[in-house]
């Protein structure tokens, strides 16, 4: 089973994906810049909340085989589902599954296993410890071929050779002009809010004078696609394993299939204004590979270990998500561009709408920018232990792959036991979204002082507000409860008390803010939420909890969650 959905049926391969040649509207609700995967992804999660929204982008096509991001956490894949993306994602196979063996540390792919267990089991259950979902492997050019597949579905205006040459927030609107790049001609776009996802050299953040703070890399890094030339080597025969990371005296880095013919490895550090040949990229490939292998470069992208952080994500009107907003360390990058987009999208429609505040937009740059400094924080960190621990494995020397003496034996298992001190699984980056200095979260009484500090490697799953909200099956066929969150707030009723259910139907109704109410009646549920009622936001976060008896006004918990009120909240500590 080969990439076959990027190839012609003669075998031709489609290495390229155009972006529409279409003109965009004049007049829009939101104007998205950037044909990225957190640009289509905000055209999405907007459109699904009701919101007029269209992507520019000035690029007229991207290459599908990129060497971007491709490991996608079980909380990206929530946002996948809630997208109805899922299921079409992973129809965009890349290599055949048995090749995924979990990720192996290896001194080459045909060499000896320093650690790494073999994860893949047929009587695996779905889903991971905290999360319905399991991680998937699809490089990020898949998930813009089907995002743009189902923006096109909704009728949803993508335009590309269209560059933003200004951008004039005028406070009630803004108005941005773009350039064809085909026909050299100016038109006008008129929108409620622009949000900038174009990227970390974002023009949208230029024009809108929004600076960035952080660590400027002082060396340069390169993620580099190389393509086995001809039928798969004899030496990798049945399969390969599809995801390593190597350790040898002249390789260092990942080894990662793409599909069944392309790899992906990062080669570096080099001087910052230094790009190296293809041939040095290709000698890297062969050292990481372990044998002369018939290889050819067909993709590179420089990236920096670094951390750069916008001070505002939002200015007025204008908004921005994923690489426009923060940079860092390379790892994850994306599936936080999509937690901003996840958190951005509700609010701002219920801004559109009316029904939400001033202060809801302004809370979505407080909630990200304090979780997105964090991650960032960490990455750099993990980045910086784990140049440490190659550096360390360097000093020991590892053995050449045909030395089965004793020696090397002992040699590479202390490289194994280097390799394995480390903190383990970053479970609290990828889960532990908590926004703990928001002004439209109803926290506990005395909640920001008693909860657990904030962790990289620890995820402590409960209902306390600003926390993501505990998922679980709510009827016997494998329905959850993200399932059925939709577009609006849900009020869970997690007990036989239903006294709050129409005091918050009557306050949401003179507020014109849709309400779900789902009843969860059971010990698991009412156990994981620590109350008899929780309000979880649309971004699968709790916005409220409480008790019938001696619980607060209904209408003031709504205008809280909603930005109707402003209230301060001192922050906690990092």
């Amino acid at each position: 089973m080969g990439a076959t959905d990027t190839s012609h049926a003669d075998g031709r391969r489609i290495d390229v994906v155009p972006i529409p040649a279409q003109r965009p509207p004049a007049d829009v609700d939101v104007l998205v810049v950037g044909a990225g995967p957190s640009g289509l992804a905000t055209a999405i999660e907007l459109d699904r909340h009701g919101v007029r929204v269209a992507v520019v982008d000035q690029a007229s096509e991207f290459t599908l085989v990129r060497a971007g991001a491709f490991s996608h956490s079980p909380r990206t894949v929530e946002f996948f589902r809630r997208w109805g993306l899922v299921d079409r994602i992973k129809e965009e196979w890349t290599f055949p599954p048995e090749w995924n063996q979990g990720t192996l540390f290896l001194t080459s792919l045909v060499g000896h296993r320093l650690q790494g267990t073999t994860t893949r089991s047929f009587a695996k259950p779905v889903g991971t410890r905290h999360s319905f979902e399991d991680p998937i492997r699809r490089p990020q050019t898949v998930l813009q071929k089907v995002f743009l597949e189902k923006l096109a579905s909704r009728g949803v205006v993508v335009s590309g050779a269209q560059r933003v040459t200004a951008l004039d927030d005028h406070g009630d609107g803004v108005v941005t002009t773009v350039q064809d790049e085909s026909t050299g001609q100016d038109h006008a776009i008129r929108s409620r809010y622009v949000i900038g996802a174009d990227g970390s050299r974002s023009t949208v953040r230029s024009l809108a004078g929004i600076t960035r703070s952080g660590e400027y890399a002082t060396s340069r890094h390169f993620r580099v696609v190389v393509r086995v030339k001809g039928a798969l080597p004899e030496r990798l025969r049945p399969y390969p394993s599809a995801t390593n990371i190597i350790f040898n005296q002249s390789y260092t880095g990942f080894l990662a299939a793409i599909d069944a013919t392309d790899w992906r490895i990062h080669v570096g550090p080099f001087p910052i204004d230094h790009r190296p040949t293809d041939d040095e990229f290709l000698a890297a490939g062969r050292s990481a590979f372990g044998f002369d292998i018939d290889l050819e470069v067909v993709s590179i992208t420089p990236f920096f270990k670094s951390t750069r952080l916008a001070d505002e994500f939002v200015r007025g009107r204008v908004v921005l998500v994923g690489d426009a907003a923060h940079v860092r360390a390379p790892g994850g990058n994306l599936g936080q561009g999509f937690g901003d987009v996840f958190n951005l999208g509700w609010k701002l429609a219920a801004v559109l709408r009316g029904t939400g505040g001033d202060e809801l937009l302004r809370s979505y740059h407080d909630e990200r920018h304090r979780h997105d400094g964090r991650v960032s924080a960490h990455a750099l960190a993990s980045s910086i232990a784990a140049d440490d621990r190659w550096a360390r494995v360097r000093e020991v020397g590892v053995p050449d792959d045909a030395d089965l003496s004793a020696e090397a034996d002992g040699r590479r298992a202390s490289i194994g036991a280097i390799i394995a001190n480390h903190d383990g699984p970053a479970i609290g980056v990828d889960l532990d979204e908590r926004y703990d200095s928001s002004g439209v979260i109803w926290y506990d009484e005395g909640q920001l002082e008693s909860d657990p500090e904030w962790h990289p490697n620890r995820y402590l799953p409960e209902g306390r507000p600003a926390h993501r909200a505990p998922n679980g099956n709510i009827d016997p066929y494998g329905d959850t409860l993200y399932n059925r969150i939709g577009s609006d707030t849900a009020l869970l009723v997690l007990g036989r008390d239903t006294s709050l259910v129409e005091p918050f139907h009557a306050a949401a109704r003179e507020r014109g803010i849709g309400l779900d109410v789902v009843y969860l009646d059971e010990s698991d549920a009412r156990h994981a939420y620590g109350a008899d009622f929780a309000l979880v936001r649309p971004d699968h976060h709790v916005a409220w909890r409480g008790n019938g008896e001696g619980s607060p006004d209904p209408a003031a918990v709504l205008d809280q969650t909603y930005g109707r009120v402003t209230v301060a909240v001192a922050a906690a500590a990092v």
